[in-house]
């Protein structure tokens, strides 16, 4: 099993499969727009101008799980992101990321990447390292900056 195995709704509602990014370093964000992190997508919008012509890819799926940081719907979420952070990558519909009801892909990515302590994602902008297989490489804590991520990046690419 990969993250090839999964799909998700495109934030205007068309559904996606991942394997259309197989073959590319891949790193997944639960995103939120009213977060303290949410700076943290114009540094994401900088790894993929930096990295896509290399086969890299950020995939964005905002979701209001935490503190209810991403409470609008999936237009009113993508126009933030877009005029506010200037993002390009692609981003998914809104979803659950943790729970019973928590989207297959996270449930897959928490298994593979387990948290300190519990493998629930405990808060925005979780990120999870996909390599061009599909298989999750590294999981990083919601502080961690994209920015730091540039190492385990170029060692995959």
């Amino acid at each position: 099993m990969s993250v090839y195995d999964f799909s998700a709704k495109l934030i205007t509602g068309e559904e996606q499969s991942l394997r259309d990014y197989s073959n590319q370093v891949m790193l997944i964000v639960n995103t939120a727009t009213e977060c303290g992190f949410t700076p943290q997508l114009e540094e994401l919008q900088r790894l993929y101008e930096i990295y896509r012509d290399d086969g890299f890819v950020v995939l964005g799926f905002p979701c209001n799980q935490f503190g209810g940081q991403e409470p609008g719907p999936n237009a009113e979420v993508a126009q933030k992101c877009r005029m506010d952070y200037g993002v390009e990558f692609p981003l998914f519909a809104k979803i659950n990321v943790k729970g019973d009801d928590a989207h297959p892909l996270f449930k897959y990515l928490t298994e593979e990447a387990k948290g300190i302590l519990t493998e629930a994602i405990k808060w925005n902008f979780t990120k999870f390292l996909i390599d061009r297989d599909g298989n999750v490489v590294k999981r990083y804590a919601p502080m961690t900056k994209p920015e730091k991520i540039t190492e385990d990046i170029d060692s995959i690419l």
